[in-house]
């Protein structure tokens, strides 16, 4: 696989809950990442004293995070509002080449900011809210 553009990895919203995703706007960073909980079964009897794992047996998990520059563009708005209501609506990271993440997702936090000779930035982060599926490009 060639090098990719991280221009190219994309979250985008579910902007209807109708599954018409777009892109939100002004994001200059994205990051997805993905996380299993280890249940340990060591034992006095396990082989060496090393430790062993149950396999398939922790809770899985996701999370998004970007940030950007404000745009009062409609994917902002609806960001405010999916985090105001607490809504868990779907998602899709798109990762180039790769494929795509889609799941129902709860938007944690946004942070806005802005100095006195700069643009206005934001940060926000989401954890997965449900099952989270991918699919191949």
């Amino acid at each position: 696989m060639a090098a990719q553009n991280g221009k190219d990895l994309l979250i985008k919203l579910d902007m209807t809950s109708e599954g018409f995703f777009e892109t939100i706007a002004g994001l200059r960073a994205q990051r997805i990442s993905f996380n299993a909980e280890s249940v340990d079964v060591t034992s006095l009897d396990s082989d060496g004293g090393w430790r062993e794992l149950l396999g398939g047996a922790g809770m899985k998990s996701a999370s998004i995070s970007g940030s950007g520059i404000f745009k009062d563009a409609d994917t902002d708005e609806r960001v405010r509002q999916v985090f105001f209501d607490g809504e868990t609506p779907r998602f899709q990271v798109v990762i180039p080449d790769f494929g795509i993440v889609e799941g129902p997702f709860q938007i944690t936090s946004i942070e806005y900011a802005g100095s006195h000779n700069g643009e206005a930035t934001y940060e926000m982060s989401m954890a997965s809210a449900g099952r989270v599926q991918f699919t191949p490009l």
